[in-house]
């Protein structure tokens, strides 16, 4: 069951269609990103040859298995491979019948090429298909905007719990601290640290936590300083319990009502930052699909705008639908907006 105030919750945030729609949207697009593999790749779902079934995706399948005469893996965009293979029995292909790196070596057009049937959003300079590469570049960015928002999350409440419950020089001494870190010219750092080590996706998440959790510390540190004056906490002390017990069971949940708020817009930075960093190639590994290595191959090939535009309306949509749920956590949160519900 879920409880009553959880449900006014849900009702206030329904209420905003703008949010609600795009909560929507954004699950469908988040769903469609993480089923990438079964929907844009190079290899089959499923193989029927001779009355053998092959999975390629999840097993090795050598040329020499279809009908080949290598034991090297078996190349489905081979019009040899694929007409041994309509001969003998049939093949189930991708919706999408591209990988986010394979290369269109058959291609009659010079690269990058634009949209036609064959790549639906054109191909890159390299001649990979754009569309495919954009789905996983979704994906990518999802998955890191939400790692990072996490574990920024629990480093701004842990650091805004020991400020705000403690408070005297501890909470002066964390303050300051804060003030100078955030002075610090925060992207020339990340520029500076990038280049000195090697790009990953850990590395990248790494760097950009260095700062990304200094934000959310402010708000629960403020929560904190309200709620530890309360009776209900100076009772909960009287009982004997422990600083991180009181912090724990009769502070904290009060303080995530402001964090919970926070996540999408922190979700949307953190994919901002990423897209920046791969903008300027700084960020991750050469050939990993994402938005901003597309935004910039846009920028490099100004005869192609198919680049750019997809990349930018892409980052621009997603964007918009994190900053529009937020808005719709933000007022189902509000006390006045619960009020009028």
């Amino acid at each position: 069951m879920i409880p009553k105030i959880s449900r006014r919750y849900i009702r206030i945030f329904k209420s905003n269609k703008r949010a609600y729609a795009s909560w929507i949207i954004l699950c469908i697009l988040l769903v469609f990103s993480l089923l990438a593999p079964i929907i844009a790749h190079d290899k089959p779902l499923i193989v029927s040859y001779k009355g053998q079934w092959h999975f390629p995706m999840l097993q090795f399948v050598s040329d020499d298995e279809l009908g080949g005469n290598l034991p090297t893996e078996a190349d489905f965009k081979d019009s040899f491979t694929v007409n041994e293979i309509n001969k003998n029995g049939w093949m189930i292909m991708p919706i999408i019948e591209w990988y986010y790196d394979t290369v269109d070596y058959f291609s009659n057009e010079p690269v990058p090429s634009g949209p036609s049937t064959k790549h639906w959003l054109g191909t890159d300079d390299q001649g990979r298909d754009v569309l495919a590469r954009l789905i996983y570049a979704i994906r990518l960015g999802l998955i890191f905007g939400f790692i990072l928002t996490a574990l920024s999350s629990v480093i701004g409440v842990f650091v805004g719990a020991i400020q705000g419950y403690f408070g005297g020089r501890t909470d002066l001494f964390i303050g300051r601290f804060l003030e100078i870190w955030g002075s610090l010219p925060q992207l020339f750092i990340l520029i500076i640290i990038s280049s000195l080590i090697a790009p990953s996706f850990w590395s990248i998440l790494l760097i950009l936590l260095l700062f990304s959790w200094t934000s959310l510390t402010g708000v629960v540190r403020a929560e904190f300083l309200r709620t530890r004056g309360l009776d209900y906490v100076k009772a909960a002390k009287g009982l004997g319990l422990t600083d991180f017990q009181v912090m724990l069971k009769h502070i904290l949940p009060n303080a995530l009502v402001a964090t919970i708020t926070y996540v999408p817009f922190m979700l949307a930075g953190a994919i901002v930052s990423l897209s920046a960093l791969d903008f300027l190639g700084l960020g991750l590994p050469v050939g990993t699909p994402s938005l901003g290595e597309l935004i910039r191959q846009g920028k490099e090939n100004l005869n192609a705008p198919w680049l750019g535009l997809t990349a930018f309306f892409t980052l621009t949509i997603l964007l918009s639908l994190l900053v529009f749920v937020g808005e719709g956590v933000r007022d189902a949160f509000d006390p006045h907006k619960k009020e009028n519900a």
